[in-house]
């Protein structure tokens, strides 16, 4: 599958989890989330630490995700990702998108195991959606 069918169909999830999401404006963590919800759509992030960052609900991690939740974005450490990349596959996630710096040759090789659709080549979400910083 190219990259742009595996896009379009991560941007197909009915509501996003952001897995990494940050209250600091200028890191990408916060930036992932506003982009979302900048492209009017339903975003839920994922931080044990924080009860809400933009107005917007927190959960405590990815078992903790709606079940419309069908696409993540992760913005984590290469070796924070291969811990939650199998939660994700055992919640059923089906879409997972590795922002650049998040990705893991193992994460990756997993995701592929199950079948999950995974972007982990570099492309960044902030480029395909067109965030805007203000």
């Amino acid at each position: 599958m190219e990259t742009r069918e595996q896009i379009e169909r991560f941007l197909a999830s009915p509501a996003f989890g952001v897995v990494g999401a940050s209250t600091n404006r200028h890191k990408f963590g916060n930036k992932v989330l506003r982009c979302y919800a900048q492209n009017g759509r339903r975003v839920v992030p994922v931080n044990p630490n924080e009860s809400e960052i933009e107005q917007i609900p927190c959960v405590a991690g990815i078992s903790d995700l709606p079940p419309e939740v069908k696409s993540i974005s992760m913005i984590t450490p290469p070796a924070v990702t291969e811990q939650l990349v199998p939660l994700a596959i055992e919640k059923g996630i089906e879409n997972i998108w590795m922002q650049p710096g998040a990705e893991s040759p193992g994460a990756v090789a997993l995701c592929l195991q199950h079948n999950v659709n995974v972007i982990a080549d570099g492309s960044c979400i902030l480029v395909v959606l067109g965030y805007h910083d203000h």
